[in-house]
This record gives structure tokens, sequence and C-alpha cells, in this order.
């Protein structure tokens, strides 16, 4: 019995002796000890003055092999400083707080956030500040803070009822909608930003003149400026807004040079209540990245130019009867965020009531010197009703299209399908050319997308001049002259070296 008390108590001795060796519990303040941060500088990205920013995480490692402790981490503007933080579940309170720990191999999170004061400008001001860490062995460590800081003018449940103009500077942040009146004009200057929040869309009863320049594009988006991710901006994924809608009481609508995206859907036209009028010219825009359709009309009248309408889970372009012109379009379905998504163009002339068929007719569907492509191998779909007295309208001239080849050589006329165009793409294992992608210069790269013609690309030199200078689109989407070489490329964008 003593012999195994004996040995408890030396085995009890040893173990207390080996975990009072262990440096778990150890504290160094050697001035060598310092602390790794997961970033020496948290940016901000452009935040809206007088409203909180999201928050932005840190951690703070200790990689040595004892303990470090922190006498003090502080934020240099003190009480004063726009920037405010919680480290390991304390908020600095007045900018400071006291007594922290990282045991070794250990670390800690660090949360914060910045709200900005209104300064009265037009443009962002830049703020910095930094993050001190006092040590116990007395070396200080810093971590960089900075913002932007952007003015906006807040629109709330906003109706025009008299012509109204509104000037370009800092942003419009539009809260609960923002309608024209039936009697009103809308004139957007260029130079002019609407920033949406949440389902927030335009409705225009009145009339819409938003004519902006390659320089001052009008830009209609939602309001958030911060990240998804490190490589995504909220800026680039679909439904922050609700989008433009035109009633049926609306005509003579004007953009020109307009970026509308990442919205619930693009550009919407309503049955026109006069049918002979134009409900809208849309020369130079871009519809992009929305997740319900991009353009979308039922029985209107639309002219629509030098456009690029891309991405949507919804049809891209969907068309309901009516009359309209596609001149120098690039209209393209590379849907990133499902694998379910709408066609690039879907045209038709039917809609189903209950048991039968209500017939809504097309007056004019013509697309000419456009670009219709997609991943699904035919992105051109429809319902299409023709009877012995009645033949759709429509027309693809000098078009690129992904789709299936047609016999109908009057209504398809000098068209290039691309699947007869994938020899271009097999000589260069770079570029497999999978869905019609090596067609274009940027395929979403970090969810970026440029759609102007590869160098090889079969689209280039294939439009008709005569159709840009009867559209008076001699230059393209952004300003490239497109009778500058042998003919013009389809499309919106001509083709230009990125070596000129």
């Amino acid at each position: 019995m003593r012999k195994r008390f004996a040995f408890l108590l030396m085995f009890l001795t040893g173990l207390v002796g080996f975990v009072a060796c262990d440096d778990y519990d150890t504290w160094t303040t050697s001035p060598t000890a310092l602390l790794t941060f997961s970033s020496d500088t948290v940016a901000f990205d452009t935040v809206i003055t007088r409203q909180s920013s999201s928050t932005r995480t840190m951690l703070v490692f200790n990689h040595n092999k004892e303990g470090v402790r922190i006498r003090q981490v502080s934020i240099k503007g003190g009480a004063e400083s726009h920037f405010r933080a919680n480290v390991d579940g304390l908020y600095l309170a007045g900018g400071t707080g006291e007594d922290f720990e990282i045991r070794r191999q250990d670390s800690i999170f660090v949360k914060l956030e910045v709200l900005l004061p209104e300064m009265d400008c037009d443009t962002p001001v830049h703020y910095r500040d930094e993050m001190l860490f006092l040590l116990e062995s007395g070396v200080t460590q810093r971590v960089i803070l900075e913002a932007d800081g952007q003015d906006v003018r807040i629109m709330q449940g906003e109706v025009f009822s008299r012509d109204t103009t509104l000037a370009a500077g800092r942003p419009y942040l539009v809260y609960d909608s923002l309608v024209v009146g039936e009697a009103a004009t809308l004139t957007l200057m260029p130079g002019v930003c609407l920033m949406f929040h949440d389902s927030v869309s335009l409705h225009v009863r009145g009339r819409l003149e938003a004519e902006g320049t390659l320089e001052q594009p009008i830009v209609f988006r939602g309001d958030r400026l911060d990240r998804l991710f490190e490589n995504l901006p909220y800026d680039n994924t679909t439904n922050r807004w609700g989008g433009i809608r035109f009633y049926g009481q609306s005509t003579d609508n004007v953009m020109t040079q307009c970026d509308v995206h990442s919205g619930q859907y693009g550009v919407r036209l309503d049955s026109l209540l006069v049918p002979e009028a134009t409900a809208l010219t849309l020369r130079d825009c871009i519809l992009h990245n929305v997740e319900g359709a991009g353009f979308e009309a039922q029985d209107s009248r639309a002219e629509v130019i030098g456009t690029q309408i891309s991405n949507s889970l919804g049809h891209t372009v969907s068309l309901l009867g009516g009359h309209y012109t596609f001149v120098h379009c690039t209209i393209a379905q590379y849907y990133p965020w499902s694998i379910n998504y709408g066609d690039a163009l879907f045209l038709s002339n039917t809609t189903e009531e209950g048991n039968e068929l209500a017939s809504h007719p097309f007056q004019q569907i013509h697309f000419l010197n456009c670009v219709i492509m997609g991943r699904a191998e035919d992105v051109i779909m429809g319902r299409i009703e023709e009877y012995q007295d009645y033949q759709c309208p429509y027309l693809f001239q000098n078009c690129y299209l992904r789709t299936v080849k047609s016999d109908d050589v009057e209504r398809f006329v000098d068209v290039v399908y691309d699947t007869d165009t994938l020899d271009f793409r097999k000589d260069d294992p770079e570029r497999p050319g999978r869905y019609g992608s090596a067609n274009f210069r940027l395929m979403g790269a970090d969810y970026l997308y440029d759609f102007t013609p590869d160098s090889l690309s079969p689209i280039r030199s294939m439009a008709l001049p005569e159709v840009l200078r009867r559209y008076g689109c001699e230059t393209d989407r952004v300003g490239v002259n497109r009778l500058a070489d042998e003919a013009p490329d389809a499309g919106a964008y001509e083709f230009i070296s990125m070596f000129n």
C-alpha cells in the first residue's frame, strides 16, 4: 500500500512539474516579440457621410512562443476620431482600451467601423487615422485606418409634378422610389449619379431626358458602396435596387450614355397608350447584370442604338409585340450567379390568357449589325405565331448570332453564325472558345466583362457601313471610329488594339 501511494505521489509531482514548465501561460516583455496583423492598413470603400459603414474585421496574431500582453489599444484621433473599434469583444469607448492578452500561437479579432461627417463637397474626401497597440514591452505597433467620405443629396418619396432638372455633382440617394408625373419632364444632366436604396425604382409616367456624354455618363445604380468579398463590390452583384419603368402614357423618352446596372431589372416598357409614338430612344448605353430582364417591352415602340445589354437572370432582351429597331447592339447572356437563366433574346407575339392565346402582333423587329451571344447553344428563343395573312416582320441583317442556322434568307441576311466560326479558336489552347466567349476581350474575371471583339473574332469587319451612317452611329459606344479600318465591326464595340 505504501509503495502504491509513493508511486502515485511521484507521478503527481512529476505532472505538476511538467505543467509548471509548460509556457502556455508564460508571458514575454521582450521588445523583439511583436504582433502580426492580417493587414497593415484597414481601408474602407467609399462611405456615404452620416451613415455607418459596414464592419471590417482585422485579426491580430501572436506567433511568438510566449504570450504577449497589450497594455493599451487606442485610436490616435481619440474620442474625436471618426473610426470606431471593438477589440476582442471590448468596445473602445473614447477610442481607448487597456489590458489585452494574446496567448502564444493565438489571435484576437478587431472589428472596425467608420462614421464620417457631412463635408459639403461633391467629390469624396479622404480620412486617415491610426490604431496603436502599446505592448507591455513598451513597443508601439500601428495599423493605418483609411476611408473616403462621399456627401449625397437625399431624395425620399420624391414625385416630380413639373419639369425638373437634376444637375451633376454629389450623387442623389433615392429612398421610396422616384416618380416622374404625367405632365412633367425630368432632365438629368451629364454626370448625374442616382443611387437607389433596396428595391427602389424610377417610375416614369411623364418624360425622361437623360443625355450623358462619354466623359460624363449618367449612372443608375444601388447605394451599396462596400464589398461582398475582397474582389467583389456589391455594385457588381444583382438586385441592389429596382429598375427603370416607363408607363404606357410615357413617350419620347431619351437615354444617351447611361449606365444602368445591378438592379432587379434594367429598363421596362409598358404597353403604349399612343401606338404610333416612340416610347424610348436608347443610344450608347449599358444595361448590365440584373436579376430580371435587361430590356423588356410589351406592345411598345423603341429604337436601341450602340447599346450593350448583358447578363440577366431573366431574358436579356424580351419583346412581346410592338415595333423595335436594334442597331449595332451587343446582347450577351453570360449571367454568372445562377445556372438557370433566360435567353439572350426572347420574342413572342402571343400570351396565354386562360385557355386561349392572346395576340400581340409585331409591326417591326429589326436587328442590324448586332451581336447576340450567350452560353447556351441557342440563345434566341420565342413563340411566334404566323398565319397565311400574317408573317412576323423580323429581320436579322449583318448580325453575329449564336443560334440554329436558318434557311430563311429573306429574314436572316448576311448573318454569321457562331457555330460556323469555331476554327478561329482551335489553334490557341488559351482560348478554346467555350460558349463563344473567345469572341470577347474579357469574360468574367473577378465578375468583370468587356464585350469588345477579340482580335481574331469573326465579329470584326462584318457590319454593313450603310446602316451606321443611316442611324448616325459612326463611332461605337466608347467613341471609337467604326470607319477607321477596312469595315465596321458588328455590335456595340469596335475592335481597337490594346497596344495602340
